[in-house]
């Protein structure tokens, strides 16, 4: 039999809500009788959104689906400055608890017609009363809608203890409104066929509720002076990576510094060899990135090779004057000097990153894989070309060799991110 509606409906009130969180930006909500978590996986990916919460009587079906609320790789991989925290909690809706108190959006999707009437009251009171969102939408079946659900006879769920028509769902509706200093307003999802949509309405019919005082008052039932109150169990919580935190922001930062050394150490070489690297160019193509001298990272690699070339140049002056031997002890040891303002203003994500100059040398001086000038004012990058015997030295682990340089890091080495957060 082919599917009466198109999205599915409970898809539909999933999209309203959505909908609602695209124009109204809330930053923190709340989702009761959250079920097998589906609007909350769909939510998360709303950056407005700063605290998801979920509510569900169900504990084990919480733990079930509870995994795929859990930040995937390229959250750590690629983390941004948005910050999402989700909670999921054990308890029922009738119960007070103070940490869903003061929510910007509550939703109860296909909720309040498996309350019994004496439930209901208590949930009116603890989501209105108590939680006293900015904004909730409670949505619940039409009865008037049934007659058209081919095969139904009574209720659609055997678990429903009612299923209301229009009238009695806005009288409801309204009379809770009016003891809370709400507004509501009324509409649905699951259009009825052409000719009938004004008889019997939508499938679903949805209230949505609007605080009168609006996001930053309270209304005077709210009861700043009352005792907190935790009657849930929390049974999932998780902060998804976000560059506000100063660990992730500094490892991100590290890596982008690396990331245009390495760039910088083989356009070097290129430019000293006439050779390409051809491994390092199918990369690129893999990563959708142009030639370095045809983008705009070719742009910030002249920038930079403008001020090493100077600097090499002063080098071999000084060198002239030195003795073979000398040259040769030197020579494994010296770096080229790129002061941290030429990187911080050529690379756009360094600077985006590290906000400042002074943050950008902070947040390196003391890293192991960066090496700074005595005075932390300059990148010191080892642009030597090496003999064949000296790089197969470099992959000897125990050679000593690296602890010879000051400068031992010659490429972005990979990052476990999801161990070590």
């Amino acid at each position: 039999m082919e599917p009466m509606f198109n999205p599915a409906l409970h898809r539909q009130r999933h999209q309203f809500v959505i909908d609602f969180v695209k124009r109204n930006k809330p930053r923190k909500v709340a989702d009761l009788g959250c079920g097998e978590c589906s609007l909350l996986k769909k939510l998360k990916f709303h950056h407005e959104v700063e605290l998801l919460a979920g509510v569900d009587i169900d504990g084990a079906k919480l733990k079930k689906h509870k995994h795929g609320l859990a930040p995937i790789s390229t959250d750590y991989l690629q983390p941004t400055y948005d910050q999402l925290r989700i909670e999921l909690y054990q308890g029922s809706v009738t119960q007070h608890d103070a940490r869903l108190r003061g929510f910007d959006l509550v939703t109860s999707i296909e909720l309040i017609e498996h309350l019994t009437l004496p439930d209901l009251e208590r949930f009116s009171e603890v989501v209105f009363g108590y939680m006293n969102p900015v904004a909730a939408i409670i949505s619940t079946p039409n009865s008037e809608y049934n007659p058209l659900l081919p095969g139904l006879r009574g209720f659609r769920h055997v678990d429903h203890k009612f299923e209301w028509t229009r009238a009695e769902f806005q009288s409801w509706a309204v009379k809770v409104s009016l003891q809370n200093g709400y507004k509501v307003e009324f509409t649905g999802v699951g259009e009825a066929p052409p000719g009938q949509q004004e008889r019997v309405g939508f499938c679903s019919q949805i209230a949505v509720f609007h605080r009168l005082r609006g996001r930053d008052g309270y209304n005077i039932l709210f009861r700043d002076d009352a005792e907190d109150v935790f009657s849930y169990t929390l049974l999932y919580s998780i902060n998804y990576p976000s560059l506000h935190d100063n660990n992730i922001l500094r490892r991100v930062l590290v890596t982008e510094v690396i990331y245009w050394t390495e760039k910088l150490k083989r356009r070097w070489r290129e430019d000293r060899t006439g050779e390409r690297d051809e491994s390092f160019e199918q990369c690129q193509a893999a990563e959708g990135a142009e030639s370095l001298r045809s983008s705009e990272c070719g742009a910030v690699m002249n920038s930079i090779m403008e001020h090493c070339t100077r600097c090499t140049a002063e080098i071999q002056e000084e060198e002239e004057f030195e003795s073979k031997e000398e040259q040769e002890s030197c020579g494994l040891q010296r770096c080229v000097p790129v002061p941290l303002a030429v990187l911080w203003t050529s690379c756009p994500k360094v600077g985006a990153l590290s906000g400042s100059l002074c943050n950008l040398r902070h947040i390196l001086m003391g890293n192991p894989e960066i090496q700074l000038s005595q005075d932390g004012s300059s990148l010191l990058v080892n642009l030597q070309e090496q003999d064949p015997e000296e790089e197969d030295l470099d992959d000897l682990e125990d050679s000593g060799y690296a602890e010879a340089r000051q400068c031992p890091h010659s490429a972005a080495q990979e990052e476990d991110w999801e161990t070590n957060v």
